[in-house]
C-alpha cells in the first residue's frame, strides 16, 4: 500500500508540493482539501493539474476507512471500532452529554504499559498508530460535527508513540487542519518523563496523569511504570514547569474496591498533590476479565471526593458510561481479535 498523505502536518505537505512541482502554496491547497474539504481521491483536487493529481495517485493515497463496526449504549454513548494498517483493531468512543461531546482516541494497538487494570494491555504490544490514523478516528466519526472536547485517552500510551501523536495534535490544533482549541484537547500518560517534557514543550493541549494510587508500593503492582519512571518524580516534573492559565494538568485516579479508595488514600493524594494546580477526576472501574479488581461504591467515591475538596484539591466524580456495551478500554478490539482468531470468548 502506498503511503498516506492524510495526517501530514503542514511542513510534510510542503515536502510533497515541492517534490510534485507545485508552488509554493501548494501545501496549503493540499491541505485545504485533505482538512477543509475532506477530499477522498486526488480526482477532487480540481485545482491542481491533472499531471499533479496523476503523479499523488501514483505515490500516496488518501487512506481513511470508516468503521467496521459499532456499539451503541443506552446511554447514548456509542463505540467505534477501526481496523489498523498493520493488522488488529484500535477503538474510539463518542460520549455525548449534554451540551457537551466528547470523543476519546487511541493511538496504539495493543499497549506495552501492563497496567494490571487495563484490558488493551493484556493485548500485548502490536503496534503504533500514524498520525493520519490517530485522527482518522475524528475524520470518519459520524457524530464528529458534535464533537466539543477530545482525549487521548483510548488504547496505547500517548506518550510511547510521542512523534505521531504531536502530530496529530498539530493537524488537529492548526488553522490550516481541524482548528480545534488545544484548550479542548486532552492528552494522558502513565508518567513517561522524557516524552511527557517533550509534550509540554511542543504542544499546548492539556495534560492528564494516570495516578491510581498515591503510594509507592501499591501503585506499583497496579503500574509497573512506577519502577522505571516513579510518581514522585513525575510530580517533581510538573512543580517544575508552570502550566500558565490556560492550561491544565489533571489527575486520573480510576477507584478500587479495598484497594486505594480509603480516606488514608484521599489525604496523601492531597499531601502530594500540594503546590500544583490541578484538577482529579475520580473514575468508576469498569470490569474486566482476569482481574481481581472491583470498583468502589458511590458513596466511597463521594467520601473521597469530598475528603480531597476540604483539602482544597478540585475534584470531581466522572459518570459511568457504556457499561453494557464493555466500554473499558481495549474491550471491543479484543472481542473482534479473538473472534478472527476463531478462539472462544
Amino acid at each position: 500500500m502506498s503511503e498516506s498523505l492524510f495526517g501530514a502536518t503542514l511542513e510534510g505537505l510542503g515536502r510533497v508540493a515541492t517534490e510534485a512541482g507545485l508552488p509554493a502554496y501548494g501545501a496549503r491547497q493540499l491541505s485545504d482539501w485533505l482538512y477543509g474539504k475532506n477530499a477522498t481521491s486526488f480526482n477532487d483536487m480540481l485545482n491542481l493539474p491533472r499531471a499533479v493529481r496523476e503523479r499523488l495517485a501514483h505515490l500516496y493515497s488518501i487512506h481513511t476507512p470508516a468503521p467496521v463496526k459499532v456499539t451503541e449504549s443506552s446511554d447514548g454513548t456509542r463505540k467505534y471500532l477501526f481496523p489498523a494498517s498493520g493488522g488488529g483493531f484500535v477503538e474510539a468512543a463518542w460520549i455525548p452529554e449534554g451540551k457537551r461531546a466528547t470523543l476519546c482516541l487511541s493511538v496504539q494497538v495493543g499497549c506495552k504499559m501492563g497496567c494490571l487494570f487495563c484490558m488493551t494491555g493484556k493485548q500485548g504490544f502490536q503496534g503504533h498508530l500514524a498520525p493520519g490514523e490517530i485522527l482518522n478516528q475524528y475524520r470518519s466519526l459520524p457524530e464528529r460535527d458534535s464533537v466539543t472536547n477530545i482525549v487521548y485517552m483510548g488504547m496505547g500510551e500517548p506518550m510511547d508513540n510521542l512523534q505521531n501523536v504531536l502530530e496529530s495534535l498539530e493537524v488537529l490544533c492548526s488553522p490550516y487542519g481541524y482548528g480545534l482549541s488545544p484548550s479542548r484537547v486532552t492528552v494522558s500518560t502513565v508518567g513517561l518523563i522524557p516524552a511527557m517534557e517533550e509534550f509540554l514543550d511542543r504542544s499546548r493541549c492539556h495534560l492528564a496523569v494516570s495516578m491510581h494510587s498515591p503510594f509507592e508500593e501499591e501503585r506499583r503492582r497496579l503500574m509497573p511504570v512506577e519502577n522505571v519512571y516513579p510518581l514522585k518524580d513525575v510530580l517533581a516534573v510538573l512543580r517544575d514547569r508552570p502550566m500558565g492559565r490556560q492550561r491544565r494538568v489533571s489527575f486520573e485516579y480510576i477507584m478500587f474496591q479495598d484497594v486505594n479508595d480509603s480516606d488514608r488514600h484521599a489525604r496523601e493524594v492531597a499531601r502530594i498533590l500540594n503546590g500544583i494546580r490541578c484538577r482529579v477526576n475520580l473514575i468508576p472501574f469498569h470490569p474486566i476479565p482476569g482481574t481481581p479488581l472491583a470498583p468502589s461504591p458511590r458513596e466511597t467515591m463521594e467520601r473521597f471526593q469530598l475528603v480531597l475538596k476540604q483539602r482544597g484539591i478540585l475534584t470531581t466524580i466522572r459518570q459511568s458510561r457504556g457499561l453494557d456495551i464493555s466500554a473499558a478500554c481495549g474491550m471491543l478490539s479484543t472481542r473482534e481479535m479473538v473472534r478472527q482468531r476463531g478462539e472462544p470468548e
